[in-house]
């Protein structure tokens, strides 16, 4: 009881024997401050424009601390044996400026620390005070930390908070940065803006109590701390003298941490700064030189702009003069191609500068337009694109042989054009489109089955023209109902060879890339890539089960054994319900017979082996009505 009552009589005594040990300053700013008497300046940290700057933007890792030179006393003698410690007050102005906003933040933090080199720290984080783990007892350490980074391992709430560390880099406390107005109501700011933030800290070392406090420079000071924190344990990060500063570090990204102003006393309140000329540091986005070197950047790329507008017009015009060149430019080995040559400005001039408007379509190997030339009559011009002059001539090599072929129920070939590496192919004008456009694109006005039944038997004339009929076989390899082109009488002509390939009757057709359209591929090709006249017949079989069932090769929003159109009909006709499949818009104006004969016909050219699919003269004839259907199995 004794003891209780002389405590208070000691610390009277202390508090007046210590105003020969009491420290008490103020640096307005940091202009002149002397490394050795006035800031005691750690590793990076230097004086830069009367501010003390804690980091070095020029390496890579950097860490810097600026200490008030002598150690202020935390417990005297007389204290060694109790808890109650030197209170002290301290105000300061700092600012936070990175140079990218969306960069990893550092921030800063006020330190009480037995030495001016803790150790174990790290350089490059942890405000360069920490390591990843706790200080040893016997290292005391206090820091109030402005973190403008979050480190989700460490807790941290969010990139933007005040914390108190007790010997570890993980805080007792935290809380967003912000302050309280005079109605009560929490204010949230950012610190790492560049603007200057007070920060008011009171370490009331009687009842063991750390307040903070911080608001945007120019706000006056909130009567209420943003933390408040009170624990007993304090006394045991705390020796009996320590230094009081300030510390900070970064990594890749630069961060400038400032202190522009700084006050303390452990004797009474902390002076009062004088903010009115402290330095404001802008993001460079805002500062003046920012803007001047804005102004030379906009005057440097408008001269590249000109630079580049210039230099198109000049290629454009270089372009269009070699190509106005190689218009009528005629190699010798294009002499040996077709005997007529149609002129790029007759074409042109034939189909409106290639408009949209006389657009007929487009595919794989370019556009198709139509054309009225000098004498009225109208063709069709596609457009066929090559990369290489080589990969060209070998082309042009092949749709050559095509172009002697001959038959009414060919789309025929009228003549050629070359521009640079653009080669123009001029055909028959077919005035009634495609097949699949009658079959699908108007249901308002479908094909009779008489109609539907000629142009098949139409078809079938020109590929057996094409696999039997000639000095060499053509295999088409892409027959399909929109390459059925319709004439002005509604006769079927089968066009657009722009796949197909050529060989010598008995030869065997060399190994090539799979080509065609899918729902039309033979089975075959998958697994062996060569194709054959029976991969054709399969393609032709498809498109007769298309003009006599009215639907596609393949409905994705069918039921899912009605998708394949092939597999539909074989599935009906192993069911004896065959007829099922004929397109109801000509069920009532034909013999079912008939049709179900020509569907038999089809499921036949689809047949999964090649070898026992029909060739295209026993197909002719049973369409021609001079033999039995074949029997699909």
């Amino acid at each position: 009881m004794r003891l209780l009552l002389l405590s208070p009589v000691i610390h009277l005594l202390l508090f007046l024997i210590r105003p020969s040990l009491a420290v008490d300053f103020l640096f307005n700013s940091f202009a002149g401050a002397d490394n050795v008497s006035d800031v005691l300046l750690i590793n990076d940290a230097r004086v830069q424009s009367s501010v003390v700057r804690l980091s070095n933007d020029s390496v890579q890792w950097s860490y810097g601390r600026a200490f008030f030179p002598s150690r202020i006393t935390m417990r005297g003698a007389a204290q060694t044996n109790s808890i109650a410690l030197t209170s002290f007050r301290t105000q300061f102005v700092f600012s936070i400026l990175p140079q990218i906003d969306t960069s990893p933040g550092f921030g800063l933090a006020f330190v009480l620390s037995n030495s001016t080199s803790p150790p174990g720290a790290i350089a490059s984080q942890y405000f360069g005070l920490f390591s990843s783990k706790a200080f040893p007892p016997a290292f005391p350490l206090l820091a109030v930390e402005f973190d403008t980074g979050r480190n989700q391992e460490l807790k941290d709430p969010d990139d933007n908070h005040v914390g108190i560390d007790l010997n570890n880099i993980e805080s007792v406390i935290t809380q967003p940065a912000g302050y309280y107005n005079s109605s009560g109501d929490f204010v949230p700011f950012r610190m790492r803006t560049g603007q200057n933030v007070h920060a008011w800290i009171e370490f009331d070392g009687i009842n063991l109590e750390i307040n903070v406090t911080i608001a945007p420079l120019g706000v006056s000071r909130p009567s209420r701390p943003l933390i408040s924190y009170r624990d007993p344990n304090i006394s045991k990060y705390v020796s009996d003298e320590m230094y009081v500063g300030f510390s900070a570090s970064k990594t890749n990204w630069i961060e400038a941490q400032r202190v522009l102003a700084w006050s303390f006393s452990d004797v009474g309140a902390a002076h009062e700064i004088n903010t009115t000329n402290l330095p404001v540091f802008l993001p460079e986005s805002s500062s003046s030189r920012l803007f001047a070197g804005a102004i030379v950047g906009i005057s440097i790329a408008c001269l590249i702009f000109v630079l580049i507008v210039a230099s198109a017009c000049y290629w454009c015009w270089w372009r269009k003069k070699k190509a106005e060149q190689q218009v009528d430019e005629i190699e010798d080995w294009e002499l040996e191609y077709w005997p007529h040559r149609f002129s790029y400005d007759d074409l042109a001039q034939a189909t409106d500068g290639f408009s949209d408007e006389r657009l007929l379509g487009s595919g794989g190997f370019g556009k198709v337009y139509k054309a009225t030339l000098a004498n009225n009559s109208e063709v069709a011009v596609k457009c066929v694109n090559h990369n290489s002059k080589q990969g060209l001539r070998e082309f042009m090599a092949e749709i050559s042989s095509m172009g002697r072929l001959q038959h009414k129920n060919l789309v025929q070939m009228k003549g050629w054009c070359r521009r640079g590496n653009e080669l123009m192919l001029i055909y028959d004008y077919m005035p009634n489109g495609s097949l699949n456009r009658w079959i699908f694109d108007n249901p308002e006005k479908p094909l009779e089955w008489e109609h539907r039944r000629k142009i098949l038997t139409d078809v079938a004339e020109g590929l057996n023209y094409l696999h039997h009929g000639w000095d060499q076989v053509v295999i088409h390899r892409d027959i399909k109902s929109s390459n059925v082109l319709l004439d002005s009488d509604m006769r079927g002509r089968l066009g657009d060879f722009g796949l197909a390939k050529l060989y010598q009757h008995g030869e065997v057709p060399n190994t090539t890339r799979v080509v065609g359209t899918l729902g039309y591929l033979a089975p075959e090709l998958v697994k062996v890539a060569v194709p054959s006249e029976a991969s054709d017949v399969y393609s032709f079989g498809v498109v007769v089960l298309e003009v006599v069932c009215g639907r596609r090769p393949i409905e994705l929003s069918a039921n899912e054994d009605e998708t394949v159109l092939v597999d539909w009909v074989r599935n009906l006709y192993s069911k004896g319900t065959i007829r099922e499949a004929v397109d109801e818009r000509i069920n009532g104006e034909c013999s079912m017979e008939e049709v179900e004969v020509v569907l038999k016909l089809g499921l036949a050219c689809c047949h999964p082996d090649p070898t026992r699919r029909p060739n295209m003269k026993d197909i002719l004839a049973l369409l021609l009505g001079r033999v039995e259907p074949p029997i699909p199995q």
